[in-house]
């Protein structure tokens, strides 16, 4: 069944974030929050490159992707960034203490990235696994194709 999240913004979603990551045991470092600061910054689905041009743009010293890398899969586990995997790409998650499985559609003209929650839909999805014999343990749904703005015709 589909629902709402109050989503914070700013300062407060990253209070959220340095939050759950710490209920999970780890530390909210000066670089995880550089990191978690430039990923919010992005309106599209952002790489793992993308961020570190970020970040060492903000801190005026390069920042490897592959330190980024860490940071995210970290995240991703913390439920603080979720990955669209079709993309290769990582999009902060508004509501980091709500743990669902997201749906992502994907828009092929844009790219722009719109997270729905179903309850309903992703329940049904652990299900038929369940049936078939098999563990989920993270669903990943995408839907590839056009969004409301690109299919209009102009």
């Amino acid at each position: 069944m589909p629902h709402d999240h109050h989503e914070p913004q700013g300062d407060d979603l990253t209070l959220a974030a340095r939050i759950t990551l710490e209920k999970a045991g780890e530390q909210w470092t000066a670089m995880r929050e550089s990191v978690f600061t430039a990923l919010a910054g992005f309106a599209k689905p952002a790489s793992a490159y993308d961020i570190a041009e970020s970040v060492s743009t903000a801190q005026g010293r390069r920042v490897a992707a592959n330190s980024v890398y860490r940071i995210l899969d970290l995240f991703v586990g913390a439920n603080l960034a979720r990955r669209v995997e079709s993309a290769n790409a990582y999009v902060v998650n508004a509501h980091p203490d709500c743990h669902h499985d997201c749906i992502f559609l994907v828009c092929d003209s844009c790219g722009e990235i719109v997270h729905l929650d179903d309850d309903r839909l992703t329940g049904a999805i652990r299900g038929a696994a369940v049936s078939a014999g098999f563990a989920p343990e993270r669903p990943v749904i995408e839907v590839r194709g056009r969004c409301a703005k690109c299919a209009t015709p102009h």
